[in-house]
C-alpha cells in the first residue's frame, strides 16, 4: 500500500471485538470495527449542533486552579507546570526494554470540565519540554451520562527522548462501557446513547531520583467530539479560501522506503512524521545538525527520519499517534500544537487564509480520490491552500519525490473522505473513518487574525 497511516493494532482489535460480537453497534468514528455487511451502519441519534468541544488549560490561573501534589504553576511569558518538590517515588518497568527504574514523581490534576459536547470519543494532547532524566504520564478520568466514572484512563506515557523510557500508548483499557484505542477514548455502544459529559487531565511528572530536573508542562487539554456515523458527507460550498496557497516545505515520505524499519517498517509509512515535519519547517524550525548526528549520513531529508524516530510509538509500533505528533511539534522553539476535529473545508479554508495549514486524515479506495494514484486504510497529508474553483492543494508525502508532492485533489472527494466515519472497503465490509481529524501547529505568540481563527475553534 502506499503512503499508509495505519492505524493497525486499533483495526485490528476493534474487527476481532466485532467478529465476536452478535449486536451490531456503532464505535466512534476514529475506532469503529469492521463489519461484514453491505448495508450502511445506522446513525446515531441527532448530532448537536456542535460536534467538537476543545478545552485546554495553558494559562497561570489554569495551573493554579487544579489540584497540585508537589507539582508549581511557573508565570512568565509562556507559563507552565513543574515539579517544586516530590509527592513521593515509584517503580516503573518500561514494558518494551524490561527495565526497572525509581523515579521521583510530583502530579496535578485538572478541575473537572463539563463538555459542550456530550462525547463518544475523547482524545488528549499537551506541550512538554521533557529534558534527559524525566518524562509524563496523562490521564483521563470521565463521568459518564449515567452518573459513573471511568477509571483512570492512562493516554499516553510520553518523552520528547527516547533514552529513559520508549514513549508509549497503554493497551487494553477497558471498564465495559469504554475502551482505550491508542490514543482516543471511546464509549464502547455510542447506539446505546451512553455519552461521556465530564472529564479531568492529570499529569504525573517525573524524574531521576536526588536530582533538580523537572518536565515542563505548557498545556494540556482533550477534543471531545460526538460526530455522527455517515458515510457520505455534503460538500461545503468554497469561500474565502480560494486562490490561497501557502509555501510550505515538500518532503516525500517514499524516499526513505527502507530506511530504519525499527520504526514503522521504515519510510513507506511515515506520512504522518513526514506531514508533521513539512509544517514544523513552514513555521521556521528544524532540527539542529546535533540533533540529526544519529541519522546515517548521505540520507535525503534527513529531518524526516528525525521525526519518525521521534513520534514513534513503541506500543502501537507505529508514528501514527496523533498526540505524539502534536507533542513533537511543540518541542521546537516557541511552538504550540493540538489533534482536534474541523466540521468542514470551510473550517480549513479559514485556517489556510490566517496562515495555518492543517494536517488531515483520511482512508479512501484508489478509485475514490481522482489522481492519488492509490488507495489507503488510513493516511495523513497536509492542506496548504485551495486553487480558485475551491479545489484542495495538498502536500501529498506518498509521492515519488519531494518535487511531485504538490497535488491538487477534488473539494467533493476530499470533503467526503475526511469527514466521513463509516465507508466501505475494497471486499465491501464496513470500516472506519476519522471524522475530520487534524492536527494543528502554530506559534505562542499568532498574530492576531490566527488568534481569533484559533479561538473561535476554542484552541486559544
Amino acid at each position: 500500500m502506499t503512503g499508509p497511516h495505519n492505524r493497525r493494532n486499533v483495526l485490528a482489535a476493534l474487527a476481532a471485538v466485532a467478529a465476536a460480537s452478535t449486536v451490531a453497534a456503532s464505535a466512534g468514528p476514529a475506532s469503529a470495527a469492521a463489519r461484514s455487511t453491505s448495508r450502511p451502519a445506522p446513525l446515531r441519534s441527532k448530532a448537536p449542533d456542535t460536534a467538537v468541544d476543545n478545552h485546554f488549560w495553558a494559562t497561570y490561573t489554569d495551573w493554579r486552579s487544579g489540584s497540585a501534589a508537589g507539582t508549581r504553576a511557573v508565570a512568565g511569558r509562556r507559563p507552565g507546570l513543574v515539579i517544586g518538590t516530590s509527592a513521593g517515588t515509584v517503580d516503573h518497568t518500561d514494558p518494551h526494554t524490561g527495565t526497572t527504574a525509581a523515579w521521583e514523581y510530583a502530579t496535578w490534576t485538572s478541575p473537572s470540565h463539563r463538555s459542550a459536547v456530550p462525547a463518544t470519543e475523547v482524545i488528549a494532547s499537551w506541550n512538554a519540554d521533557t529534558p534527559a532524566g524525566t518524562w509524563i504520564q496523562i490521564e483521563l478520568l470521565g463521568r459518564y451520562s449515567d452518573g459513573t466514572d471511568t477509571p483512570w484512563y492512562v493516554m499516553g506515557r510520553w518523552a520528547a527522548g527516547d533514552e529513559d523510557i520508549r514513549r508509549t500508548s497503554v493497551d487494553d483499557q477497558t471498564d465495559g462501557k469504554s475502551s482505550i484505542w491508542t490514543d482516543t477514548f471511546s464509549v464502547d455502544d455510542a447506539a446505546s446513547g451512553m455519552r461521556l459529559t465530564h472529564y479531568r487531565l492529570r499529569l504525573t511528572l517525573h524524574r531521576r531520583p536526588g536530582t533538580s530536573l523537572t518536565p515542563t508542562v505548557w498545556r494540556v487539554g482533550a477534543m471531545a467530539s460526538d460526530v455522527p456515523d455517515r458515510f457520505t458527507v455534503p460538500a461545503s460550498t468554497p469561500g474565502t479560501g480560494r486562490g490561497h496557497e501557502l509555501a510550505v516545505p515538500r518532503y516525500s515520505q517514499n524516499l526513505h522506503a527502507g530506511q530504519y524499519p525499527e520504526y514503522d517498517n521504515g519510510g513507506e509509512a511515515w506520512c504522518s512524521p513526514t506531514s508533521s515535519q513539512m509544517i514544523i519547517e513552514y513555521w521556521g524550525r528544524k532540527p539542529t545538525a546535533e540533533q540529526l548526528a544519529w541519522v546515517k549520513p548521505g540520507l535525503p531529508d534527513p529531518q524526516v527520519c528525525h521525526a519518525a524516530r521521534y513520534t514513534f510509538d513503541y506500543q502501537y509500533d507505529g508514528c501514527g499517534n496523533w498526540p505524539f505528533n502534536a507533542a513533537y511539534a511543540a518541542t521546537y522553539p516557541e511552538m504550540s500544537s493540538a489533534v482536534t476535529r474541523l466540521g468542514s473545508l470551510t473550517d480549513v479554508e479559514t485556517l489556510v487564509r490566517a496562515g495555518i495549514p492543517v494536517i488531515t486524515s483520511q482512508s479512501f479506495l484508489k478509485e475514490e480520490l481522482t489522481g492519488a494514484g492509490y488507495g489507503t486504510s488510513g493516511h495523513l497529508m497536509t492542506v496548504i491552500g485551495f486553487t480558485e474553483d475551491g479545489d484542495v492543494i495538498a502536500n501529498d508525502p506518498a509521492s515519488k519525490d519531494d518535487d511531485a508532492v504538490r497535488r491538487i485533489y477534488a473539494r467533493s472527494e476530499w470533503e467526503q473522505i475526511w469527514l466521513r466515519t463509516k465507508r466501505y472497503d475494497a471486499s465491501g465490509n464496513v470500516r472506519s473513518g476519522t471524522g475530520g481529524v487534524c492536527y494543528l501547529y502554530w506559534p505562542t505568540a499568532p498574530t492576531a487574525a490566527q488568534r481569533r481563527v484559533l479561538g473561535a475553534l476554542g484552541l486559544v
